[in-house]
């Protein structure tokens, strides 16, 4: 095996991560909400804490998968098209995660800091 098919095979295994943490974590956050519905216990309490745990899981899901194409391109044959292919994934990725840190915490990324000097 040469050194960029093993460094594609690292690529593809950090991809399977990604998805795996978004599959479990999307179980993780929906099973207990559904139990509270079985039980015909109040739902607004759990909604919220649903939205977040999804969101979490799915922002950190996305992490993985944006690392698994960054390795992915810099193992095989680093094109001008590869590289822009992988910054436009990158920058649509990063606007999901932005979207995503806003819904979960309720404000943009960078004013996380700010928020405790208020």
């Amino acid at each position: 095996m040469s050194f960029t098919e093993a460094v594609e095979n690292v690529g593809r295994v950090v991809d399977a991560i990604g998805v795996a943490i978004v599959v479990v974590g999307s179980l993780a956050a929906l099973l207990p909400y559904l139990v509270r519905s079985l039980r015909g216990q109040d739902q607004r309490t759990a909604y919220p804490a649903v939205r977040q745990n999804l969101g979490r899981a799915i922002l950190l899901g996305l992490e993985f998968l944006v690392a698994g194409d960054i390795i992915r391109t810099v193992a095989s044959s680093p094109t001008f098209t590869s590289v822009g292919v992988l910054g436009a994934i990158v920058i649509i990725r990063t606007a999901l995660s932005w979207a995503l840190e806003l819904e979960v915490n309720g404000e943009w990324p960078w004013r996380r800091g700010s928020a405790a000097e208020r």
